[in-house]
């Protein structure tokens, strides 16, 4: 049985588990978000109820967002039995921010920073085909500095920080268009030491500088 687009039960059960385990693993500070509901023709559409939502299912659902946040398991267990249909944000700007780039510079940039022995945070692939890389917070006030002591413009990269004010999708939450997010590089013991930007920002910089070149190159 379903009770929306994407989210029988045994799916529900998943995001329940996910969410309670980012607190207690990560100590992650948890959000209960919009999700996916279905029309009378089976059409998806967010929870929100907003014609054009920008986002469905994968976007806050209560203005007070930022104070609701919690890092309790105990808490976010009661969140999600409340809602069990609701996507799992992840306030960043907190024990997080993240570098936002393209999938192929991410890609790109993973295989240059496994060469360089450079840590490996956790990356997490969006729908949108988005790479995120998580690192310590403070990064959205510095890479513009940052960037361009390495010889680069801020405005000629696709590259954005998401910092305090933000958030992320955390898998298996399921958006539309496009499906779930999932993990490029999971959160595993190992990681849980995120790196600071500096030290993933050369590579990252230079990946989406050599997309920026192809692109100009067509």
């Amino acid at each position: 049985m379903e009770d929306s687009i994407g989210a029988p039960r045994d799916v529900t059960g998943r995001l329940l588990d996910a969410a309670v385990g980012y607190a207690e693993a990560r100590h992650w500070a948890v959000l209960p978000g919009s999700w996916l509901e279905t029309d009378a023709f089976g059409a998806p559409h967010c929870s929100c109820g907003a014609a054009g939502c920008a986002a469905p299912g994968a976007h806050p659902s209560r203005p007070d967002w930022t104070t609701s946040a919690s890092g309790s398991s105990p808490a976010v267990r009661r969140m999600w039995q409340h809602q069990p249909e609701s996507s799992i944000l992840l306030p960043t700007g907190r024990t997080f921010d993240a570098i936002d780039v393209s999938e192929d510079a991410g890609c790109l940039a993973l295989a240059r920073m496994e060469r360089m022995n450079l840590p490996l945070c956790p990356v997490l692939g969006t729908p949108g085909r988005r790479l995120l890389f998580f690192v310590i917070p403070g990064a959205a006030a510095k890479i513009p500095r940052l960037l361009r002591r390495l010889g680069w413009l801020p405005e000629s990269l696709d590259l954005a920080v998401l910092g305090e004010g933000g958030w992320v999708v955390a898998p298996p939450t399921r958006t539309a268009p496009g499906g779930c997010a999932q993990w490029a590089r999971r959160p595993t013991p190992a990681n849980r030491w995120l790196p600071d930007a500096e030290e993933l920002l050369s590579p990252l910089a230079y990946a989406c500088s050599r997309e920026t070149t192809a692109v100009r190159a067509q």
